[in-house]
Parts: C-alpha cells; structure tokens; sequence
C-alpha cells in the first residue's frame, strides 16, 4: 500500500483548476434544507427539563445534493442539480436559496406526493442541543419517477455533461430504475459515473467509475465489522466489493485517517492511503460532499488514482474548518495543493 506522496507541479496543478472551468457536472440525488436556529441559552424551561432556547438568528443553507452543486461551481465547473422536492412552502424556499446562489431550477421537479427534507438544528450557546428533521424515505411513486427519467434523459441528450455524481441520502430520489437508467446512459455516452452511497442501495451500484463510501457506510453496506485502522482489512474488503459490482476506483474517506483509494489500472491494482493533514476541525457536516465533487472533476479529466484521491482528501479536511454545511474554498484549496501536494 503506497502512501507516498507522487510529484505534481505547481503548473500541473494551475492547469488542472484550470481546465475544472470547461465541466458540466450532473449531479442527481436527494437534496434538502439545512436549517439552523442560533440562540442563547441561560434557564431550564419550567414544563420539563430542557433548556429554554432564545432564538437571535436563522440561517437557511442548501444541503444534499445541493450543497454538491455548490462545491462544483466553488470550484469553478458548472452544476446540473437534477432532484425531485415537495411542491410545499420548503420547496418554496429551498427554490429561492438556489436563485440566490445563480444555480439553475430547471432540473428540479416538484411532487405534490413528496415533502421537502429539512434538517433543523438548534444551536444554544455555540453547541448543537437538537435536531429536528422533516422528510420522506420512501421511493419516488411511478408518476414522479417517469417524470424525473423523462428529466435526465433530455439532460443527457444535449451531450455536454462531463461527469455525473449520484448523491444517496437514502430519502428516495435514487430508485432502483433511477440509478440502473443514469448508469447505462453514462456508460453509453462514456461519461465517468461516481457514487456517494447509503446502505439502501448500497448494492446497485455496479459498472460505475468511482465508489465512494465513508466507512460507516462501508461497514454496513458489506455488514463487515471493519476497524478504522486496519487497514489491510478495508483493502481486502474494496478488492472484494470492486470484483464483485465491477467498480474501477473505490475512494473509502477514513476521517481522521484520511482517505484510501483502490483503482484498477489496466488489469492491474493501484493503492494508496492518503493520511489527514492536521486541522482544527469545528464541523464535519458536508465534508462528504466535498469530496465527492472534487474526486468527479479529477475523474472527468482522468486524473491518476493518487492525484484524485490527494486532492479529495485536502479538500474534506479543509471545509471541516468551517461551521456549517459550506462548500469549499476553490482558491484556498489550489493553494494548500500547491503548498502539500509535492
């Protein structure tokens, strides 16, 4: 297992964020609210013992998929958010928070059959005392899925899309005939396919370019008791699961163990664990999609296995700096590779 780092060039990587400018990346999953409730807190309610709650700001951000699209425009690519929401006062205001950002609607349908998920968080002296989520977990009903394959099938037929990104929240968007319709279809127009798995469907996800789990995901959606630091065991357990679902990169975020990445290069298996850089982390929320937008750009322009996974890592690692679901930084990051990444 190499951990080394490989040599890239300052102009290397220049032109790599560079070139992130030329993509169009679609990006098909579950999207939601992340809202936030800040307050103070200095009595315990008299009705039952929980702390009373003075509520002095809100804060209402993308999250999901969404906050996928935002990583990719940070990063200078251009987002197609393709989602199904509920046509309810949420979906009302998680349309205003995409016009507000510049990122285009066309692609989200509305469902009278469905509810927009919003994540609440109440937050009483700079600490997080509950979170209160409004959602559905079940599948898109028949109407509302040929709609949303109707959706995709225009999307794609344009012929301009250079990576897809199947974001899995497990709240119903990515049906069975969803994900086996994107996958064929990129197969077919030789478009990179990478997955942000949930254990739901942990086992459609066959003949796509990149599998990215962290390792809770891992664990259970190969019902392995894996630990964080053996190592050996969750290369064992990629090598596995790449064999069996056909999967030619595997990218498993460890925390603060980094990332490993198992690729298969011409017959053949590459493997690196990359470690974490030290951070002073204040939220992990939407690290994961971070990465997962920054590994399908390296993907699209066919960046090597140790590259994609390097930059991936930095790039979680950093947005876990800041409080809150936040995209990435595209020019923080272009420095921190250019500084860490020789």
């Amino acid at each position: 297992m190499n951990s080394k780092a490989m040599n890239i060039s300052r102009e290397q990587l220049e032109n790599l964020f560079e070139d992130f400018r030329n993509l169009k990346v679609l990006i098909l999953g579950d999207v939601m609210i992340d809202s936030y409730l800040f307050g103070k807190v200095d009595r315990i309610s008299p009705e039952a013992p929980v702390p009373v709650v003075l509520i002095n700001n809100k804060s209402n951000m993308l999250g999901g998929a969404a906050n996928v699209a935002l990583n990719i425009r940070a990063l200078g690519a251009e987002p197609v958010l393709c989602s199904v929401i509920g046509d309810d006062v949420k979906g009302a205001d998680f349309i205003r928070l995409l016009e507000k950002e510049h990122i285009d609607t066309s692609a989200i349908l509305t469902s009278g059959h469905r509810v927009t998920t919003t994540k609440t968080r109440v937050i009483g002296n700079k600490v997080q005392l509950l979170r209160v989520d409004e959602e559905m977990t079940v599948d898109l009903g028949a109407t509302d899925q040929h709609r949303l394959l109707d959706k995709l099938n225009a999307i794609m037929e344009k012929g301009d899309i250079s990576a897809i990104i199947l974001q899995d929240y497990n709240k119903g968007v990515l049906t069975e005939e969803v994900i086996n319709h994107i996958i064929a279809f990129g197969k077919s127009k030789n478009v990179p396919v990478v997955v942000d798995p949930k254990q739901k469907n942990f086992n459609s996800y066959r003949q796509i370019d990149l599998f990215k789990p962290n390792l809770k995901e891992l664990r259970e959606g190969l019902k392995q008791d894996i630990e964080l630091r053996d190592l050996n065991k969750i290369k064992e357990a990629c090598a596995e699961w790449q064999q069996k679902q056909e999967i030619t990169s595997m990218m498993v975020t460890l925390s603060e163990h980094g990332v490993f990445m198992r690729e298969i290069v011409d017959g053949h298996a590459e493997e690196y664990h990359i470690p974490a850089h030290l951070r002073n982390i204040a939220d992990v929320s939407g690290a994961g999609d971070t990465v997962i937008s920054v590994a399908s750009l390296c993907r699209a322009l066919k960046s090597d296995a140790w590259l994609t996974a390097a930059l991936a890592n930095l790039a979680g690692g950093l947005v876990c700096e800041q409080l809150g679901v936040v995209p990435v930084n595209g020019k923080q990051l272009l420095k921190e590779a250019i500084e860490l990444l020789k």
